[in-house]
């Protein structure tokens, strides 16, 4: 652990002296972003609360490389380490670029005049983050996207070697999401700094995170990369999932699977069948689908929301017992939507199925008949 530029050892957290957390361990190196996920109220914000001194650990230590944190004095901490939380910042008749200057105060005397290379910092800083457009707008009148990017320059301009932020993609939508993630990861590895940080949306944290730090209960439950986080079953676990599923291959979060007899055959595979599997979730409508391969992109969610899934190993031929297996299940549906228009040579048992359904005499349609069928009846 003395390798990594900041640390926690031994560290537990907690309000008025009452344990929240314990005996949390983790370590990050300079250009490294850490990640905290976990259930509401498992105690990140608390975590992220006590490594920012705003709370006095209960016990154990945070360096900031070999110092101990709570041995260095609030200004100085201010130039080693800049905070970006989700409380509203209250402004009063202040410009954007007046709310981004304020992150250079622990430079400043005690009257806050900003010098040249002050000015120089707060300019370099509203750059890389590309609010230069938001100089002069009143800071309480710009969107919550903005908001946060302005809050990050502000960070930056403080010129840390650590930025702490707590859920600082929650007011954001889609757009300013992926903006602001996209700078922080980019600021991070120009600027050598170590980010931690809470999120919710569990995809972005796969996508961004260096490490990932998983809160659950009184214990940090798990610390590593996304690789070593995201296993099957992991997140579900984690997070007490017991209505619907999270695919940790893919980053798919599946609402629960209709219940009742399948009354539906999908032959799918390629991607062909995944929206169709959604739409008949949707409808409250059990299906059967197969014969798809266990590497294949429709998978995932066949398994999530399917009352059965014939699946074959990856890169493997599909076997006789697979094919037996998937004519017993036509055999027992009355209907097989076929989302397939053409077949590879790869594909050919699937093919077999639509013509064996037709023989059966079964009632076999594309998606996009049968859910007109459905709607004009």
């Amino acid at each position: 652990m003395k390798d990594y530029y900041f640390r926690a050892e031994s560290l537990s957290v907690g309000y008025q002296g009452k344990t929240v957390i314990e005996k949390i361990k983790f370590g990050i190196k300079k250009g490294e972003i850490l990640t905290l996920i976990g259930p509401n109220g498992a105690g990140k914000s608390t975590i992220l609360k006590s490594i920012a001194g705003q709370l006095a650990p209960i016990a154990g230590t945070v360096f900031i490389g070999q110092r101990d944190l709570s041995m260095i004095g609030q200004k100085e901490l201010a130039k080693e380490l800049a905070v970006v939380f989700t409380k509203r910042l209250h402004t009063e008749m202040m410009t954007c670029e007046d709310v981004v200057a304020a992150g250079r105060y622990p430079y400043t005397g005690k009257f806050g005049i900003l010098s040249e290379e002050d000015y120089r910092a707060v300019e370099d800083a509203m750059t890389l983050v590309q609010v230069e457009d938001l100089r002069n707008r009143d800071f309480t009148k710009i969107s919550d996207g903005q908001r946060q990017r302005v809050l990050l320059a502000r960070a930056i301009a403080q010129q840390p070697d650590i930025i702490l932020l707590d859920e600082p993609t929650s007011y954001l939508d889609v757009k300013y999401k992926l903006e602001f993630l996209n700078a922080l990861q980019q600021m991070a590895k120009q600027r050598q700094l170590s980010v931690i940080m809470s999120l919710h949306e569990l995809d972005l944290a796969e996508r961004i995170s260096d490490k990932i730090l998983c809160v659950g209960g009184q214990i940090v439950d798990k610390f590593g990369t996304p690789e070593e986080i995201f296993v099957p079953g992991y997140i579900g676990r984690l997070f007490g999932i017991t209505s619907g599923s999270f695919e940790e291959n893919t980053g798919n979060l599946e609402l629960e699977p209709p219940k009742g007899e399948a009354g539906i055959f999908v032959i799918a595979g390629g991607g062909t069948g995944k929206e169709v599997y959604r739409r008949l979730q949707r409808e409250r409508l059990p299906f059967v689908a197969g014969i798809l391969f266990e590497n294949d992109i429709d998978y995932p969610v066949a398994k999530a929301l399917g009352a059965h899934v014939i699946a074959e190993a990856s890169f493997q031929k599909i076997r006789a017992e697979r094919i037996e297996e998937a004519k017993g299940w036509v055999d027992r549906c009355d209907i097989v939507i076929c989302c397939k228009n053409k077949f590879g040579d790869w594909d050919r048992e699937n093919e077999f199925l639509e013509k064996y359904a037709k023989e059966q005499g079964k009632r076999v349609e594309k998606p996009e008949k049968f859910f007109h069928n459905r709607q004009e009846t």
